[in-house]
């Protein structure tokens, strides 16, 4: 069954090969094993039940709670030749008999139907009297209660494995905690080993965090780098939404704005004027993103500070669906800290606020931290196994960031809590060391303790910074309940002058970062122009949003190989028989006309199309700043001169040398990286036996194998020397 799923892959979607984790679990579904999927927003979870509704043979219920997500994952079915309806209602009475008919004569392979519709007893008489083969069920966190959408009526979906016990069950969620997995996993008979976890990283993502300072021209600037895309931008309040659409309206910009406050004709019209490309910005509160999939939003920017790490990674996550690059900026700034704290002293329950705050910091964290923003996002998920850098964020590029040795505000601070019983939170343990005469303070006689008032060196803010800096290291952990902090044995050897610690309290200045190049290899801007603006006609005049007709890297590869046949136009990303059939001849002759007026030739597409997918997702690692350095390293230039030309750290020149190396491609000779190591032919014999064993996608493991005796400077450079020995030419 797997050859078929192959098959649908490219014959009906027109992609060449699965992403990460869904050939696992859509074999384990075609295998009639109850399945879990957990994947990250935009990972491509759709396909993960829509090909194997396609394979089986019978009828795939899939059950969604938004009817928005519903009718466009509908229309773009349909576009692909797929045959598949909804009942929901948003459907005329009409429509809903003549599905009703479409499914009793087995017509249809896939169906969609919110968990209230599926479980009316009239639908299941329906469902009895065809073979339901397959049950998927989106957003399945909605079935726990502990899940943070928890809804009633899903917890009653397991009903409908016992009315269809042949039918196979696979359930998927972009975000769930331990105890909702196991919840999800005993209430649909879910073995442990069908569960799947694909890692929650989008490397297609840029991450920026900028200091907030006259925002309204920092979002204008980064809006300027991006034009004629589509954009989202997220406020905190209505008003402020509302009050940054008017100044952009008034600039001149494609904007519209998108709340709570808006009666739902409004919100569904400028949601849908924007899925159209009818309008490139909505400036939105949290609200805005539930149920929609444009693959092709460009940016996303956060004007306010979020509440949580999990509301911040959903919202970045509407950015780049298609794969393509995008860029995600959150402009931060102190204010917003105050306003997201005023509205948790709101909350009743005193547990809920403790929770509330307690993730308000862990935001604060990611905005704050010196190191690899991956580190605190991807680590809030669960994720251990993580490279030291990912250099799709502005702290991993950003050469000028200067920690400061901050050991002995430190000891302070960790000496503080340590004398203070390990039971209070960091605004407390502040308070002791800057001297304050809080109630608090008083009452447990904290004033008395050799930490009172030695901490005035700071202010409140940069000891809070700090603060989260510790925890985020790992000095520090905070109790879930009551948020009093422990040290961790990492805080002893700080406590002991046995490890020192530097960090930053200032955020450094930084750049507005732009991807720039979306694709490895763009097509002829002209003809993209023409081949857009066809895409638009055709997709307004069948009632579609553009993206259903054909997706941007879709119209790329066309401009780029300029396909003559019907045969080279199947090797393009994303062109199915479906769409070959409907729009093929369409933008054959498209293409043909322009070739001809401009003298272009066909380019040779041999190789699948995923070979410029393979390209755009290496082209941080092998662009042609590595390329250049590694040709200028050949030529007898050695990294410190390289680093000094170019004015950059030595460590950026070894970076761009390890992406040229790890793409295979051998650098001749190599030898001045040995000498530039300085470590005997023994030492060198051990760190290479260690890459051997351990790899080298992460240092650490090869730097604890080696028990510490070799620095990280030296590894970075053997690793370069290590992957070297290993390419082929």
């Amino acid at each position: 069954m797997l050859n078929q799923a192959n098959h649908v892959l490219k014959s009906v979607f027109g992609f060449e090969q699965f992403r990460a984790s869904q050939q696992a679990i859509i074999s384990n579904v075609l295998s009639q094993q109850n399945t879990l999927a957990i994947m990250p927003t935009g990972g491509g979870k759709s396909l993960c039940y829509q090909i194997p509704g396609i394979v089986f043979d019978g009828l795939t219920l899939v059950i969604s709670p938004l009817i928005s997500l519903m009718h466009d994952q509908v229309r773009q079915l349909n576009e692909l030749a797929v045959p598949v309806c909804m009942l929901n209602s948003s459907l005329s009475s009409e429509d809903y008999q003549h599905n009703v008919k479409a499914i009793e004569q087995q017509h249809v392979k896939l169906l969609f139907l919110a968990p209230e519709t599926v479980l009316q007893n009239s639908t299941l008489d329906l469902l009895s009297r065809v073979h339901v083969a397959c049950i998927a069920i989106d957003e399945a966190h909605c079935i726990s209660e502990w899940g943070h959408d928890f809804r009633p009526e899903y917890r009653q979906l397991n009903q409908l494995l016992e009315r269809f016990p042949s039918a196979v069950c696979i359930a998927l969620t972009a975000t769930a905690t331990p105890r909702v997995r196991e919840d999800i996993k005993r209430q649909l008979h879910i073995a442990d080993s069908s569960e799947y976890i694909a890692s929650f990283d989008r490397p297609n993502l840029y991450i920026e965090v900028l200091p907030k300072d006259n925002p309204y021209q920092q979002a204008k600037t980064f809006i300027d780098q991006h034009p004629e895309q589509s954009g989202i931008i997220y406020c905190q309040s209505r008003s402020g939404v509302d009050e940054l659409t008017t100044k952009l309206q008034h600039d001149g910009y494609s904007v519209l704005p998108y709340h709570a406050g808006l009666n739902n004709v409004k919100r569904s019209d400028y949601q849908e004027r924007f899925i159209r490309d009818d309008v490139h910005i909505i400036v939105a509160t949290i609200a805005f993103g539930m149920g929609i999939n444009k693959p092709d939003v460009r940016y996303v920017l956060h004007y306010d500070l979020p509440k949580n790490i999990e509301g911040y990674y959903q919202q970045i996550g509407r950015a780049g669906r298609d794969g393509l690059d995008a860029d995600c900026l959150l402009l931060f700034g102190y204010g917003d800290t105050g306003k997201v704290r005023f509205f948790i002293e709101q909350m009743s329950n005193e547990q809920e606020k403790r929770l509330a705050n307690m993730q308000l910091n862990q935001m604060l964290a990611l905005a704050e931290t010196e190191e690899c923003r991956r580190l605190p996002l991807l680590q809030y998920f669960g994720e251990t196994e993580l490279a030291e850098k990912c250099y799709k964020c502005d702290n991993c590029n950003n050469q000028n960031q200067e920690k400061s040795d901050l050991t002995v505000p430190a000891q302070k601070f960790l000496s503080c809590v340590y004398r203070t019983g390990e039971r209070f939170g960091a605004s407390h343990i502040i308070d002791v060391l800057r001297g304050s005469n809080a109630e608090k303070v008083l009452q447990n006689q904290h004033n008395l303790l050799s930490t009172y008032n030695i901490g005035n060196e700071f202010t409140k803010k940069q000891w809070m910074a700090l603060s989260r800096q510790m925890i985020q290291k790992g000095l520090l952990r905070q109790d879930e309940q009551f948020g009093g902090l422990k040290l961790s044995q990492q805080a002893g050897e700080i406590l002991k002058g046995r490890a020192p610690f530097f960090a930053m309290l200032q955020q450094a200045e930084m750049q507005i970062h732009s991807s720039g190049k979306t694709f490895a290899k763009p097509g002829d801007a002209g003809l993209m122009q023409i081949l857009k603006a066809e895409r638009k006609l055709l997709a307004d005049a069948a009632n579609l949003p553009p993206y259903a007709v054909f997706a941007d890297r879709t119209l790329n590869e066309m401009a780029y190989f300029l396909p003559h046949s019907e045969q080279n136009l199947l090797r393009i990303h994303g062109v199915g028989q479906g769409k070959l059939a409907k729009y093929g001849e369409h933008f054959l002759r498209l293409i043909a006309d322009y070739c001809q007026q401009h003298s272009l030739q066909e380019v040779s597409n041999e190789q699948p199309a995923t070979s410029v997918s393979k390209a755009k997702s290496s082209q941080t690692s092998s662009s042609a700043k590595s390329i250049e350095i590694a040709k200028a390293f050949e030529a007898g230039q050695d990294i410190s001169s390289l680093a000094q030309q170019l004015k950059v750290k030595p460590s950026t020149v070894i970076h761009h040398l390890y992406c040229y190396v790890q793409e295979g491609h051998k650098l001749s000779p190599a030898g001045q990286i040995l000498e530039q190591s300085q470590l005997s032919d023994t030492q060198l014999a051990k760190v290479l036996a260690a890459f051997t064993e351990h790899g080298t996608q992460r240092l650490k493991p090869v730097y604890d194998g080696l028990k510490e005796q070799i620095s990280y400077d030296q590894l970075h450079l053997l690793r370069i020397y290590y992957l070297n020995t290993k390419a082929k030419n």
